[in-house]
């Protein structure tokens, strides 16, 4: 593994991409300061240039040289949930690059906590405080990989593929995007739900939290009203509704898949091409997208999801399976 990161590094260096594992999902690196790797993030992705880059770094001491304004509560924050899945959005200094940002006047700032990619991040810095923009490694608008062979799957590696080089870390530990906390205004704001709760949150900087975008909130990753999503119709149903979503597919010869609590899943084995079920949303969380890669690969013609009971909690993987079951227009599905 040695050699592999030695290997990453130069790659990163020399201007390439390196898929990277992180805690929560794989992503698509290169140096954050480079704007041709950073362009070809866009390009091997397909991603619309305005869509602002999240920028990992190796630990708290790169903010002064990524932000401008370092406000009380990111210090707070960073010492309690970095390194993790939290990103922070704060006012960019000189070194974030419209290029990075989407041509905003901020910057998104992350420290993973994947062991692997930790270690990356601290040959790369050298103790400067550079960093590397890593969107999802996936085509833009897919389902998020956690794993390297999703990686494989979807981007592949070079001269066939799109990346110069793919880390393989094993499967991600959280399971969707980081949480993003913008405090660049008077009030902290959740612009995208992640494993970091608002609970959590306010318990750090002792003051409330506000969720979801204003007007004048930055643009961040992972905001469309469709993302996520399998090539199949993925469909929330509640548990009552269920049978009867079932039935109208088999009476028009249609086969479908399920994601439910284990007692539903349970129930509907016996009917479904494919089942999996789950005992609580945090288990959910881990393994919704990789889920989702199975049963877009090998489920029927529809995957149903019942969904979990809204929490603070919860509210990130409901997210995320709201956006994967989001009407795509203009888009056909299998």
């Amino acid at each position: 593994m040695h050699s592999d990161l030695e290997k990453a590094v130069k790659i990163l260096e020399a201007g390439g991409l390196v898929a990277i594992p992180t805690e929560t999902v794989y992503g698509l690196a290169a140096d954050a300061e480079n704007e041709a790797a950073v362009k070809s993030i866009y390009a091997a992705k397909n991603r619309p240039a305005t869509h602002p880059l999240i920028v990992h770094v190796a630990s708290a001491e790169a903010l002064p040289y990524w932000a401008r304004e370092i406000p009380e509560d990111a210090k707070k924050l960073t010492e309690a949930f970095w390194p993790g899945p939290l990103t922070i959005v704060l006012k960019r200094s000189a070194h974030a690059k419209d290029f990075v940002t989407g041509g905003q006047d901020t910057v998104a700032l992350r420290c993973p906590s994947h062991p692997l990619v930790h270690e990356l991040l601290k040959r790369f810095d050298a103790g400067k405080g550079r960093g590397l923009a890593a969107p999802s490694a996936n085509t833009f608008g897919k389902i998020s990989p956690t794993t390297a062979q999703h990686v494989r799957d979807d981007l592949g590696e070079k001269p066939d593929g799109k990346t110069d080089f793919i880390l393989d870390g094993g499967e991600c530990t959280v399971g969707i995007e980081s949480t993003i906390l913008d405090l660049t205004g008077e009030t902290p704001r959740i612009l995208r739900e992640g494993d970091v709760s608002g609970e959590m949150i306010s318990k750090v900087i002792g003051k409330p939290v506000e969720h979801g975008a204003v007007g004048a909130s930055p643009r961040v990753s992972g905001s469309m009203k469709s993302h996520y999503a399998p090539e199949h119709v993925l469909k929330i149903v509640s548990a009552d509704d269920l049978p009867g979503e079932t039935q109208f597919l088999a009476r028009h010869f249609k086969t479908f898949s399920l994601i439910a609590p284990e007692k539903i899943a349970k129930r509907f084995s016996t009917v479904a091409e494919k089942v999996r079920g789950y005992k609580d949303a945090k288990e959910l969380q881990v393994n919704l997208y990789k889920w989702l890669h199975e049963l877009d690969r090998d489920g029927g013609d529809v995957i149903f999801a019942v969904e979990p009971e809204l929490t603070d909690s919860s509210a990130g993987v409901l997210d995320r399976l709201t956006r994967a079951a989001a009407e795509r227009p203009n888009k056909e599905s299998k």
